[in-house]
């Protein structure tokens, strides 16, 4: 059977269920599981479907976005080492930037510095933060509907007034030659100005965003480092080689330890 038939049935097979799994891919193409990985790694390079342990998966599609709530209720305990990993990084007297999105909200509880100073786009965020006596900036602009974020040209202009130690910013996709990504040109465009008024950013990630690409690029893979749950069983080098990558261990204290390139 010729390589794109194979690739053919492959998709026709994701087409029907959104995960399918190497052994039965091997199995139903009566193939080699080298054949069968290769064949994958082409399909995932042209954006087609994306690599898990064990199989491959459907890509979300690049425009679409889900809400709030069905976001808190994805990858919790994934978003939580995450979150508490992040959340170690901030050091007294800083003043941060925390982009609005569901693993940074999970951030808050985590934070143990003391005398920081918060700016945000997320009105989630802003009560939290006010809750737990941290002095916080909310930023004012138009309140999406799906994710909450505050955006649009008035919260451009606010956060021009502002320069931070940190910014930790959330994304839909992270891709070796598309960079980091995001659904909505709006929300990109807040994304990528908190990062160039930072001083040192951190996309917060868990690890079902790598090889993903949403419509709208907020910035290249070399101007944040990752804070992850783990990296994926595959994942291209040249991602590792562009970016600083941190990973958390969900069943221990999380350390702040890099991963070799």
């Amino acid at each position: 059977m010729l390589a794109e038939e194979r690739q053919q049935i492959i998709l026709q097979k994701l087409a029907e269920s959104p995960v399918v799994k190497l052994q039965d891919l091997v199995q139903d193409l009566k193939a080699s599981e080298s054949t069968v990985r290769r064949d994958l790694q082409e399909l995932e390079a042209c954006h087609l479907l994306r690599r898990v342990h064990g199989g491959a998966s459907l890509l979300q599609p690049r425009s679409e976005e889900l809400d709030m709530e069905t976001k808190t209720s994805k990858n919790v305990q994934q978003k939580k080492a995450v979150a508490r990993l992040a959340a170690d990084q901030i050091k007294d007297n800083e003043c941060i930037y925390l982009d609005a999105g569901t693993t940074t909200l999970e951030m808050i509880p985590y934070i143990k510095a003391a005398n920081v100073t918060v700016v945000t786009n997320g009105p989630a965020h802003g009560e939290e933060l006010a809750r737990k006596n941290v002095v916080c900036y909310l930023i004012g602009g138009i309140m999406k509907r799906t994710t909450k974020a505050v955006i649009g040209s008035m919260a451009l202009q606010n956060l021009n007034l502002f320069r931070f130690d940190k910014a930790f910013i959330g994304t839909n996709g992270i891709d070796k030659q598309m960079g980091f990504t995001t659904p909505d040109p709006e929300e990109a465009a807040v994304k990528k100005r908190a990062q160039s008024l930072s001083a040192q950013t951190f996309v917060v990630a868990d690890s079902s965003k790598f090889s993903e690409v949403s419509f709208c690029k907020m910035f290249d893979l070399g101007q944040a480092a990752i804070i992850t749950d783990k990296m994926p069983d595959i994942i291209e080098s040249e991602i590792m080689g562009r970016t600083k990558i941190y990973c958390a261990d969900q069943d221990s204290d999380p350390a702040f330890v890099p991963v070799k390139h």
